[in-house]
């Protein structure tokens, strides 16, 4: 499957997890810049169906292109009839949708990309992903998703890498160590993790050289949504 890209020498708009907050949505994407949303656009907040209108119409008119986050999976498989735990936020999210819209989401969350690389000069070389990084994801494509579990350098991308512990709010513990493996010169945006304390994007460094951006800052969840913006080569 031939996954969507950025165009190259476009400006991009990174976005955080989107979580259903559409007003803020709307706001980010009334930019001329090409929208990169980083995963996990419905669930939690007010309208999520209205931020799946806005990130489809992005697409329509070759402005943007969100990767698959592990909310999304969640929505593509309760869409596609296979089992899934429908939660208190899934319920409310499927609840918004018409026919018309499900079948939309079902074909855009089919081929959404868990990663996508960008730029080739070695200060600017970029990865976009949901959940956390993996070596592996700067020389392969995202494979398809399967129906089952799923595992390895997929897992990475969607879920970060878990600890094996559990956290006091009963979500799995999440492990940063994958920041370390982040080659020099390579930054990595993603979101999935809230780990900001001042409300602003958290960004941590490696002893290489490599850059992480978290851009998870609660939107749908109490918190606001976040971008950032990078210029085009023009």
């Amino acid at each position: 499957m031939m996954h969507p890209r950025i165009p190259r020498g476009r400006g991009i708009r990174i976005v955080g997890d989107v979580h259903g907050d559409a007003r803020a949505f709307a706001a980010a994407a009334a930019t001329d810049l090409f929208v990169l949303q980083l995963g996990d656009l419905i669930d939690n907040g007010p309208d999520s169906a209205a931020a799946l209108r806005i990130m489809f119409g992005l697409i329509d008119e070759g402005r943007g292109l969100f990767l698959l986050g592990n909310h999304d999976l969640k929505l593509k498989r309760a869409l596609a009839g296979s089992l899934v735990r429908i939660d208190e936020a899934l319920t409310r999210t499927l609840s918004q949708l018409d026919d018309a819209l499900r079948a939309r989401a079902l074909h855009e969350l089919a081929r959404a990309p868990a990663w996508v690389p960008h730029g080739c000069e070695p200060e600017r070389r970029m990865l976009f992903v949901h959940g956390g990084f993996h070596t592996a994801m700067l020389d392969s494509d995202p494979p398809p998703v399967p129906e089952g579990r799923v595992h390895g350098v997929l897992a990475r991308a969607l879920y970060g890498e878990p600890t094996g512990r559990v956290q006091a709010d009963g979500y799995p513990e999440r492990s940063l160590r994958w920041v370390d493996r982040i080659p020099e010169g390579l930054t990595v945006y993603c979101g999935h993790d809230r780990r900001s304390t001042d409300g602003r994007p958290y960004v941590r460094q490696n002893a290489q050289g490599g850059t992480a951006v978290f851009l998870d800052t609660g939107a749908g969840k109490g918190g606001h949504l976040s971008w950032i913006d990078i210029p085009g080569d023009g």
